[in-house]
Parts: structure tokens; C-alpha cells; sequence
């Protein structure tokens, strides 16, 4: 009876754990023991950086470039541990706006900058970039160059069904400081207290060159040494290659490289075509990448590839580049005065994009873009030929447009297979 009687005891006992159980929304199968969650102990979760975010087609982390555009011809945006090869344009004149978007996207997520030049003092580099565009009260200042090329007739009103009326409106600029890429105001600079609140290294080569230091024999130039031993402590002391687990509030650092492989870094490749130090440029670049790959990093060089005579030396380079984009300007050339460029600045190429986690990668349906700096925006958008030529324009120069066109590949209005339409 005792024995029963332990038993109705046990049963009750059970019934009423059960029944706490079941207003916790506690089954009966969860293992014992304290629970662990990711905000208590940093678990095993992957802990979120700000400004990154996981790519849909890899998982591997992304980071913007600054340019929304280019994120999205590059899968997303670039991913943490690669570099990014901007090949400048002739004059130089398109390609550091892209550096210093990088840079800019940076200071607005509060990511740890790291700025290298043999030309610029990095002080001055980030003194000068663009002014972020955060808020409604700027978005109105992009809309204005969006609102100045249509017409009057646009911007009448529209009478729509009233069910249409409340369907969200698709985010057409800059909304929070709080979303992956920003829109920047390349006619203002940053304001001073964002640029005071941002944390960042500078290596000015000139100030790093000692005549006296005495540098064993090897294939890499003397500034690309200093470069390399810089970052590697940057990277080391700062915890951004996982040394340090027990740091909390993980970040990630942006690297940024400028006029990689000109003279004056102490590279010759731009100078002769068979040059002494023809590998230092491509043993900089792999040990760099074995860097970058082990750290929470990613990395932004532009170099002057049009002055580099070996194209042997120029295919390596691109080998050990994870993705490769091409500034080609119109200034100085016939494009420039061509009525069929009239719009745009120049073109972009998109020459290389990473495999990475994955045995294909993000290729772009559209091949040919065309890029244009307005007043305040530097804009990445698809070259369309115009609906039709002016009555001014010659027969001859009717002609030019449409081997122009022909030149330009199918992704631009060529006949394809001689029917008469446009296939885009």
C-alpha cells in the first residue's frame, strides 16, 4: 500500500511538473542541464558584425564597397578575406572616388581602417571623403540629380486605383545608416565628427623608408616589405585573425591600397617591359592574400595597369586578384565627342569575380555598363543605345554609331542572327 501510495505521489508529482511544463512551452524530451544561448555565453552562433552580411549563394560574409551598384554586379558585395583590383582609369581621375567610397562605408559602420600610399598622406586621404547620405533631409539632395533629367511631364501626378495607393514604396535612395551600402555626396566631404569617432592606421611610405635600415637581398622591393610587416601587425595585435577569442565585439578591417605598382612605391613593371623586379608586384600580392584569408579583413587596390608593358606580369596579377574591375575613361579619346556616349563618363568592366565556396560564381547577365558622375552621385548603369539620332547628326556619323554599337557586344541592341529587332 506504501508502495502504491509512492507511486499515486510520483504520478501526481509528474502531473503537475507536466502541467508547468506545458505553460512554459517546455516538452518533456528537452535535455537537462543550464541552457546556453548565443547572447549569454557568445555561443556558437555566428556573432553579427555590423555592415556585413552572409551571401545567399555561398554564406560566405560580405562587406559593401560604398557603391550599391557595384555590390550588386559583384554578387552582393565583396567578400571578407579577398581583395578587390581596381584597374585606374588613364587619368586617374574615376578610380580614387571608388577608393574612397570603400573607405567612407568603413567610417559609417565603424570598421577599423587601415590606409596605404607612396603618394597621399593617408591624414589627407580620409580629411577627404565623401559626405554620407543617411536620412530623409538628404535624401531629397539625391533626388535632385534623379528629378533633373526627366521631364516636366513625369513629375505630374498620377490618378491610381486607391487599393494601389497603399502598396510600399520601393526604396529608391538612402533611408538609415542601419542597411548594407550607403549613398554618398561626392560634392561634401565627411563631417569631422564621424571621421573623429572612426578608428584608423596610416602608412605614408615616404615616412617609413629608412636609408639606414639595411634589407637582406630578396624579390620584394623595400616598401612592399614595410607594407606587408605593417599589416600583418595591424592584424595580429588588433585580434582581426582570431587570436584573441575571448574579444566580444568582433570588427572588421578594411585595408586600402593606392597606386599599387607605380614608381613610386620602387616598382619598375611600369618602366620597362623586362624589368629586375618583375615578381616583387605578384609575391606581394600572394603573400597579402594569405593574409586577408586567415582575418576578419578585406582589401581595395588600385593600380595603373595601363602602364604595366609586360602583359605577362598584368594576367598574373589578375590570377592572384579574387576580383578584378576595369575604369575605362572617355577623356582623351574619340568616345568622348561620340554622340553615342554622350551620356556617360566612361565604361566599366567587370573582369573577374571569386569562386568561392562554390565551383561557379556570380556572373552578371549585363556586360555592358557605363558609368557617369553627376553632381553629387557617382552612378553605375546599363549602356542603351539612344531611341534615335538627332536630324543634325550626318549619315556618316549614323554609321559610326552603329559599328559602335556593333563593336560593343549583344547585350546592347546588336542585331543578332540579322533580325530586325533589338534583343535586350
Amino acid at each position: 500500500m506504501a508502495a502504491v501510495a509512492a507511486c499515486g505521489t510520483d504520478s501526481g508529482s509528474a502531473g503537475s511538473v507536466a502541467a508547468a511544463a506545458s505553460k512554459n512551452n517546455v516538452t518533456s524530451f528537452q535535455r537537462k542541464g543550464p541552457r546556453t544561448s548565443s547572447s549569454d555565453s557568445g555561443g556558437s552562433r555566428l556573432v553579427s558584425i555590423a555592415g556585413t552580411r552572409p551571401s545567399v549563394r555561398n554564406g560566405q560574409l560580405l562587406v559593401s564597397t560604398g557603391l550599391p551598384a557595384l555590390d550588386q554586379l559583384l554578387g552582393g558585395g565583396l567578400a571578407v578575406g579577398t581583395v578587390l583590383l581596381i584597374e585606374e582609369d588613364k587619368y586617374n581621375i574615376y578610380s580614387p572616388l571608388l577608393f574612397k567610397y570603400f573607405l567612407a562605408e568603413g567610417v559609417i559602420n565603424r570598421h577599423t581602417l587601415l590606409v596605404a600610399s607612396a603618394k597621399e598622406d593617408p591624414a589627407d586621404i580620409i580629411q577627404e571623403l565623401p559626405a554620407p547620405l543617411l536620412d530623409d533631409n538628404c535624401k531629397k539632395k539625391f533626388d535632385e540629380d534623379v528629378y533633373n533629367h526627366k521631364t516636366p511631364e513625369s513629375n505630374i501626378k498620377m490618378k491610381i486605383a486607391w487599393r494601389y495607393q497603399l502598396l510600399p514604396k520601393m526604396e529608391a535612395g538612402p533611408v538609415s545608416s542601419s542597411r548594407f551600402g550607403h549613398y554618398y555626396d561626392a560634392s561634401k566631404k565627411m563631417p569631422q565628427e564621424l571621421i573623429e569617432a572612426s578608428k584608423w592606421h596610416g602608412f605614408f611610405l615616404p615616412k617609413k623608408i629608412s636609408s639606414t635600415l639595411n634589407v637582406e637581398p630578396c624579390s620584394l622591393t623595400h616598401g612592399y616589405i614595410e607594407l606587408l610587416q605593417f599589416i600583418q601587425k595591424i592584424i595580429y595585435e588588433e585580434g582581426f585573425d582570431g587570436s584573441n577569442p575571448q574579444k566580444k565585439q568582433k570588427n572588421i578591417l578594411r585595408i586600402g591600397i593606392q597606386n599599387l605598382g607605380s614608381p613610386l612605391w620602387g616598382d619598375d613593371i611600369c618602366c620597362t617591359e623586362n624589368c629586375d623586379n618583375s615578381h616583387s608586384l605578384t609575391k606581394f600580392l600572394y603573400i597579402l592574400r594569405g593574409l586577408l584569408r586567415t582575418s576578419l579583413s578585406a582589401c581595395i587596390i588600385t593600380m595603373p595597369t595601363h602602364l604595366i608593358q609586360n602583359k605577362a606580369i598584368i594576367s598574373r596579377i589578375t590570377n592572384l586578384s579574387d576580383t578584378v574591375v576595369h575604369l575605362e575613361s572617355f577623356i582623351g579619346s574619340e568616345r568622348e565627342t561620340h554622340p553615342l556616349y554622350k551620356d556617360y563618363h566612361g565604361l566599366i568592366h567587370i573582369r573577374q569575380i571569386p569562386r568561392l565556396n562554390n565551383l561557379i560564381c556570380d556572373v552578371s547577365d549585363v556586360k555592358d555598363l557605363a558609368f557617369k558622375l553627376k553632381r553629387k552621385l557617382f552612378t553605375i548603369e546599363r549602356l542603351h543605345l539612344p531611341p534615335d539620332l538627332s536630324d543634325t547628326v550626318s549619315r556618316s556619323s549614323k554609321q559610326d554609331v552603329a559599328e559602335s554599337a556593333k563593336l560593343l557586344g549583344p547585350g546592347c541592341g546588336v542585331m543578332a542572327g540579322g533580325k530586325k529587332h533589338l534583343d535586350f
